[in-house]
């Protein structure tokens, strides 16, 4: 099924809800029979049905499951994670999520390639006040639900070129960050996804205050996406996303091989197995 848009302009995440719901009065279940059989605890099955929580993708995916529906909770989750972001970023998701082709410079550790404790620790920090802990699972939620991207049929073309300095800002625990390194060992070995590490001997370059996306669409089509500082912009223009683009490359002309890249991953991999075994 497609994306579900709502004529009433309601949040996807009361759509969703809603859509819960019916299924499970449909199938003739109480919440406690639903928690239960599904291994889900019945108050947070609850929080779902009413629009107050945003789950992970699994979460639907095994409801989906359980009720027999196909990916119809799948499809209206991918509507309702876009609550999770600010209205600028939403413009930009949408064009994510059906691109055939990425370019990505990042500073940090991408989010399509995060492993979720490491995606917490990073929304964690700035979030002091009471609900801080229920804002940081919804965009955990929100931001583990963009890598579904990655596994959609047929797959994108996806090359990221991650600064060094990412690699080298463990994480708090030395657990945390293994498994990162793990993953990001691992996505690079993947067909479709070609991982670039741009060292710090490259020197200064033009993107170093923020990170840039670029997107191509199956009919040609392609946007920019540029983040820092606090601000973001999608440009659309033909002229400017060329201009991005060629500045893409030269990053991308600066940055070790995929093959190299790797090497490099393992080898921080492999200074942080030994450091942590002899501290």
């Amino acid at each position: 099924m497609g994306e579900v848009v709502d004529a009433k302009g309601e949040s996807g995440r009361v759509v969703l809800g809603r859509t819960l719901r019916f299924l499970r009065e449909k199938a003739g279940k109480s919440l406690g029979q639903l928690a239960d059989e599904t291994g889900y605890d019945k108050s947070y099955l609850s929080r779902l049905e009413s629009g107050e929580r945003l789950s992970k993708v699994t979460v639907m995916e095994d409801l989906d499951a359980y009720y027999e529906a196909g990916d119809l909770l799948v499809s209206h989750w991918r509507a309702a994670r876009l609550d999770a972001f600010k209205d600028q970023y939403k413009r930009f998701m949408e064009l994510e999520a059906t691109a055939r082709i990425m370019r990505v410079f990042t500073p940090a550790v991408p989010g399509l390639l995060q492993t979720e404790d490491f995606c917490r620790e990073v929304l964690s920090g700035a979030q002091t006040t009471a609900d801080g802990d229920v804002w940081v699972e919804e965009q955990v939620a929100a931001r583990l639900g963009r890598q579904y991207l990655l596994r959609r049929k047929p797959e994108p073309s996806v090359r990221i070129v991650i600064d060094e300095i990412a690699l080298r800002r463990t994480a708090a625990t030395p657990e945390t960050w293994h498994d990162q390194l793990v993953h990001l060992e691992t996505a690079a070995t993947r067909p479709n996804i070609v991982l670039q590490v741009l060292p710090i001997s490259a020197g200064v370059h033009h993107h170093m205050t923020g990170s840039l996306t670029l997107l191509w669409q199956e009919d040609g089509s392609a946007v920019a996406y540029k983040e820092g500082n606090g601000c973001s912009q999608l440009d659309e223009d033909p002229n400017e996303v060329l201009r991005r683009r060629l500045s893409y490359d030269r990053l991308r002309d600066m940055a070790l091989s995929p093959t190299d890249s790797l090497a490099f991953i393992r080898a921080v991999l492999k200074e942080q197995t030994h450091h942590d075994a002899h501290p």
